[in-house]
């Protein structure tokens, strides 16, 4: 195994530094593969955190695994760990580039493009190839909170059974997305599952806990680590909508990610500064809340419950 200018043997642990693009002071911006290879011939998981640069909670799941050494005695197989893709946006405290470009809409990228697609470009064409699945870690963006859940796609058949590994409280149907790091996958024969989990630019300890286990079940299953699965009921969510105001104003939250919630039931209620008028919020269908909105100050038609139909 060879990526950029270093090798790594059976056996060995090592961190492999690929210089990506320079920001306009010249200071150089680094992508960094911690590459963790067994002395025994296996498959090879490649775990990806922060390709949105505020969804801080991958991140931290990825760089919790390497520093708790969850990758350091592999029986079988090899795995790399990125922990954090988007450079740029992460130390901009933003989902994407300075151009405003979203990397994970500029896969598989090109040589001489914009700082997103240099960077997927650089991913692709440097440590895409060795995977043979993979599971992508994010988080809930623009103020939505996402209940730990993974989604896989339903024209991979191998995701799927990623997905039922990995274990979360939901998995989720999710269709690919052109330009994006899972169709490119997809394209190149390798299963990947996208982990969601809590809300971008806020650590949420339950979510990260929930990624941990999962990437555990995952490694296990596999005979790829010791141990034994911590397996949970996961609910299989089929049809989804996401509910939306119906006024603008301010809402009170009254039921949460996680929840089940009926048919016709008070998610929450709309007011506005003056005490004019009062919304109800209600459900469209029977189903559980796999997501919901933080902001508490919404414009009609903004999108506040996910919900989802157990299959």
């Amino acid at each position: 195994m060879k990526i950029y200018n270093k090798t790594i043997e059976p056996g060995q642990n090592i961190t492999v530094q690929i210089p990506v693009a320079n920001l306009p002071s010249g200071t150089e911006i680094n992508l960094f593969a911690h590459v963790f290879r067994s002395k025994h011939p296996g498959p090879t998981l490649l775990v990806i955190g922060g390709v949105h640069g505020d969804e801080v909670n991958g991140i931290e799941i990825v760089r919790r695994a390497v520093r708790e050494k969850m990758f350091n005695h592999l029986k079988l197989g090899a795995v790399i760990a990125v922990p954090l893709l988007n450079v740029y946006g992460f130390i901009n405290y933003a989902r994407g580039f300075p151009d405003g470009k979203d990397v994970n809409r500029a896969f598989p990228g090109t040589k001489n493009g914009s700082l997103a697609s240099r960077i997927a470009y650089v991913f692709t064409q440097e440590i895409l190839p060795f995977a043979d699945f993979s599971l992508d870690f994010h988080t809930g963006g623009n103020s939505v909170y996402n209940y730990p859940q993974s989604r896989y796609s339903v024209e991979d058949e191998e995701s799927y059974k990623l997905a039922q590994e990995f274990n979360m409280p939901f998995t989720v149907k999710s269709g690919l997305i052109a330009s994006s790091l899972r169709k490119t996958a997809f394209n190149k024969g390798i299963p990947m599952v996208v982990f969601e989990g809590g809300e971008s630019m806020r650590i949420d300890e339950h979510s990260i806990k929930e990624g941990l286990r999962g990437l555990k079940n995952v490694l296990v299953h596999r005979k790829m680590v010791s141990g034994t699965e911590k397996t949970i009921e996961t609910k299989e969510l089929d049809k989804k909508i996401w509910v939306r105001a119906n006024r603008s104003g301010v809402i009170s939250l009254e039921k949460f990610s996680g929840d089940f919630v009926k048919k016709g039931e008070v998610l929450g209620k709309i007011t506005n500064p003056y005490n004019t008028y009062q919304s109800r919020v209600i459900s469209k269908m029977d189903g559980y809340i796999f997501g919901h909105n933080n902001n508490p100050v919404v414009n009609k038609g903004d999108a506040l419950f996910h919900i989802g139909i157990d299959k």
